[in-house]
């Protein structure tokens, strides 16, 4: 139902009871109206929504194998002066261990979102886990000095993996959750990712002590760490085929509705990534995504050389400091993710997040060279609570802006240009601090963050899918011909609604 008395009066000033949907080929000047058929069942048959038990399971198991996915991401880097020592390979060879999970994202994602888009969820689902259980029992079969280029393999799988699982937390979400719930949801789905990183930052070093005197114990220690790994991603693994499934027997929300009941028959992947590049705002946010998420990883993946840099032989440290950002970054995502549900104030939240993440580097940068360890325990924390809690409301800002195009695709590019700006950002920060300092290559993100709260400030704010949701309570679909003059060349499928209803809600 409409959320508000103002939102129920616009609804009752449409021509219709509620916004209208028009299915025309976007671009090129060819609209293609509703036919006969369509309109007539459009407006006799109500649209149903339903709410299962089984997406907070469906979210629990994908969590959990994002988490693994994640853990194996940073486990290298965290001690990467330990695996430089046990492979006797430089230290920037290890760093590559942690790059190659962005460097594969990018020629990949458009494949894997074919995938989701076309063949579905579960079948992203199951690639993505099982995947990730192969490359990790490849890695127990690289625990020998001189078998540096297996775990190279190895990694390069597993970023494969991470393809088809970056870009699902919206699209599960949207897929199983009311509109109630779905921001909280993708936040919870994000968060397993970041779990997964805490525990890289946490155990690697516990588990991997840098016992340079006995390189035999070293080894043995990798193995366990790999192998349990690798029995923990095989369970997941055939838990996922179990339970995931491409989509419930009915959707969870007005917006689902409209999507399964309205997507044209002539709807193209292509003409779905065409839309997303000519939305302006869309693009703003890809940059801005991509500026953020680029220098979240490229801190971690440099964190170790950082903390060790400042603080001599404190690796369980730098790993605890890592588990600090990133837990610190699960609270922050999931408060989030229950105040965009609450307001769907969607650009206020991701401009005043950015800010905070930009003082938060700030404080961050300036800090390290105290010589006082809590204090860099404190600002990592700051830093970690808004830089990584800005994840999800990148995902659900973008899916608001770009409906009804599929949430694989617009996560996906997110994604994409997180990872383009991480690999950036990573090799340029990490040859600022070997050449310099570490100073100068923190300051360096801090001037681009400062870039990307300018961009954030420039996004144009139109809540399509909020805008469906909120008028759930009418019955009935009419299709009109006519084109909405504030949304012009969105999507394959258009929404026909006043421009005032369209603009971000706030309290």
């Amino acid at each position: 139902m409409p959320t508000s008395v103002k939102d129920q009066n616009l609804c009752r000033k449409m021509n219709a009871p509620e916004l209208f949907l028009q299915t025309e080929l976007d671009q090129g000047g060819i609209h293609q109206p509703l036919d006969e058929e369509r309109s007539l069942h459009f407006r006799e048959i109500p649209l149903e929504t339903k709410l299962y038990r089984r997406r907070f399971v469906v979210l629990a198991v994908f969590g959990l194998y994002s988490l693994v996915n994640a853990f194996q991401w940073i486990q290298y880097s965290i001690i990467s002066n330990i695996f430089s020592f046990y492979y006797s390979v430089p230290s920037d060879k290890i760093d590559w261990l942690s790059i190659v999970y962005m460097l594969a994202y990018v020629p990949l994602i458009f494949p894997a979102t074919w995938i989701m888009d076309r063949k579905g969820m579960r079948i992203a689902a199951l690639m993505g886990a099982g995947l990730n259980c192969v490359g990790a029992w490849l890695k127990c079969c690289s625990v020998r000095p001189d078998l540096f280029s297996v775990t190279v393999t190895a990694q390069v799988v597993c970023s494969i993996a991470q393809v088809f699982i970056l870009g699902l937390p919206s699209r599960l979400a949207s897929l199983w959750f009311g509109p109630k719930e779905v921001s909280t949801a993708c936040a919870t789905a994000v968060l397993g990712n970041q779990l997964g990183t805490a525990i890289g930052f946490l155990l690697p070093p516990v588990l991997v002590p840098n016992t340079v005197e006995d390189k035999d114990l070293m080894g043995y220690n990798i193995s366990l760490m790999f192998y349990g790994t690798a029995i923990v991603s095989t369970v997941l693994f055939l838990t996922a085929v179990v339970v995931i499934k491409d989509r419930p027997p009915l959707p969870p929300s007005r917006a689902q509705a409209v999507l399964v009941k309205s997507l044209p028959t002539n709807y193209t992947y292509r003409q779905s990534i065409i839309n997303l590049f000519k939305n302006k705002s869309f693009i703003l946010l890809v940059i801005s995504y991509g500026i953020m998420t680029g220098s979240f990883y490229s801190v971690s993946t440099l964190l170790n050389q950082i903390i060790i840099f400042y603080f001599k032989n404190e690796e369980m440290n730098a790993g605890r400091i890592g588990l600090t950002l990133v837990l610190a970054g699960m609270v922050g995502s999931v408060i989030c993710g229950v105040w965009l549900d609450y307001t769907k104030t969607y650009k206020m939240t991701t401009l005043i997040v950015y800010i905070l993440s930009f003082i938060g580097m700030l404080m961050f940068t300036f800090t390290l060279g105290t010589g006082y360890l809590w204090v860099v325990f404190f600002t990592a924390g700051v830093l970690g609570f808004f830089m990584t809690g800005y994840l999800p409301i990148g995902f659900e800002f973008g899916v608001e802006i770009t409906y009804p195009e599929s949430e694989a695709t617009s996560s996906g590019l997110l994604n994409a240009f997180a990872q383009i700006f991480g690999i950036l950002f990573t090799l340029i920060q990490g040859r600022l601090s070997t050449t310099y300092s570490p100073l100068v290559g923190n300051i360096f993100l801090c001037v681009w963050i400062f870039v990307g709260i300018i961009l954030t400030a420039l996004i144009k704010s139109e809540l399509k899918r909020h805008n469906v949701n909120i008028c759930s309570g009418h019955l009935t679909h009419q299709a009109v011909p006519s084109e909405c003059p504030s949304d012009k060349a969105s999507s394959s499928i258009k929404l026909d609604c006043p421009p005032a209803f369209l603009h971000e809600t706030s309290l």
